[in-house]
């Protein structure tokens, strides 16, 4: 029988011996320190697969696991292909046998040994082995050592062997724990997060519902005024000059008398339609109450004609879509950003215009005084 291969540290020495049992106890508190900042099995067994050949200067070292009454070959370091990636039934491997019975097996030589399936090894170089279980209460997997001639391995290899196993027992079972608060992190913030998304939802549901108009779906009073004056002041420090158009509808007074409330909630959506046949998305679009509608629009381009023809042709349009007779009354007014006029004061100017426009359709009856127009 040889001598032992190469020890830890690659030292040629017999074992037993005390000097090399010492180093290897050295060499084994350094995979402790590496096995406790694992933070998965895959990373575990790359640790051991190495240790395990290094600490006996073995000639090949393999990681099993016990999986539903199967041995299964999850990793290995050896000198050649052995079953990496293969299960056998727990009865028919000698890592089954070290997990059954909970304690080492040493095999000097595999073709003396009847718990040795010999036709599954005679492809490999393997001729002795020591198997050692990981974990002796219960065990979850085992430890395999490999030698290319015949050798009956130490009680003192054996036994750092053992001690590498029950370090690796620790450690899945740390890895565990782990993935499960780990897991359990996740999910609470998983759930945070959604209860956050749905308050955000929420929030924004009802700070939309709070600046929207229910019966057309355009910016309430709160709403236009908010987001238009915004814009005016944005505007105002970019030097881009915006169009506050006031429109109100001819004649719903006397549909909502004649023809009831519904007739005129259908008016005040079709308006609502046109509006936004007229004007782009980004410009600012609100009923303001009742009969009243607002628009801010920004751009150089426009001018009150272009605005007037623009509208003219949606509302014919849906006029002719909706059955609708649609007349606004509307007032225009240039926003200049080079002046020191206030959004109120300007759409208030608006306002005055729109009714100079309704007066002047009138055919009879004499102004009203109105927030200082006449209608």
């Amino acid at each position: 029988m040889s001598s032992a291969p190469s020890g830890v540290g690659g030292m040629q020495a017999p074992a037993p011996q005390a000097g090399w049992y010492v180093r290897a106890m050295e060499h084994l508190v350094d995979v402790v320190q590496e096995l406790s900042l694992a933070r998965d099995l895959p990373r575990i067994m790359e640790i051991v697969r190495h240790a395990a050949r290094e600490l006996t200067g073995a000639d090949g070292a393999t990681f099993v696991l016990r999986d539903n009454g199967k041995c299964y070959y999850a990793e290995e370091n050896a000198i050649a292909p052995l079953w990496k990636g293969h299960r056998f039934p727990l009865e028919a491997c000698i890592s089954g046998w070290a997990m059954l019975n909970r304690r080492p097996a040493v095999v000097p030589d595999i073709y003396k040994d009847p718990r040795i399936p010999i036709e599954a090894y005679r492809p490999t170089f393997v001729r002795s082995l020591a198997m050692v279980p990981i974990r002796t209460v219960d065990p979850i997997g085992a430890i395999g050592n490999y030698w290319a001639e015949i050798r009956e391995p130490s009680a003192e290899q054996v036994k750092v062997l053992q001690a590498l196993a029950d370090v690796t027992a620790v450690s899945m079972e740390n890895v565990e724990v782990f993935s499960n608060l780990e897991r359990l992190v996740k999910e609470r913030t998983a759930a945070l997060e959604a209860e956050i998304m749905r308050r955000r939802q929420a929030e924004d549901l009802a700070r939309r519902q709070s600046l929207t108009d229910e019966l057309t779906g355009l910016h309430n009073r709160r709403g236009f005024l908010l987001l238009a004056s915004n814009q005016f002041e944005l505007g105002r420090r970019t030097g881009m000059p915006g169009w506050i158009v006031f429109a109100d509808a001819d004649r719903l007074k006397a549909l909502n008398d004649t023809s009831g409330h519904d007739a005129g909630d259908r008016l005040l959506k079709g308006i609502a339609q046109a509006l936004r046949l007229t004007f782009r998305e980004v410009d600012v679009i609100g009923r303001l109450g009742g009969d009243e509608f607002a628009i801010y629009a920004t751009g150089e381009a426009l001018d009150p004609d272009a605005i007037r023809r623009r509208l003219a042709a949606a509302i014919a349009e849906v006029n002719g879509k909706e059955g609708l007779n649609i007349s606004l009354s509307i007032g225009v007014i240039r926003c200049n950003p080079e002046k020191s006029q206030s959004f109120e004061a300007l759409l208030q100017a608006a306002d005055n215009a729109m009714y100079a426009e309704k007066y002047a359709k009138r055919s009879a009856g004499p102004p009203v005084e109105r927030n200082g127009a006449t209608s």
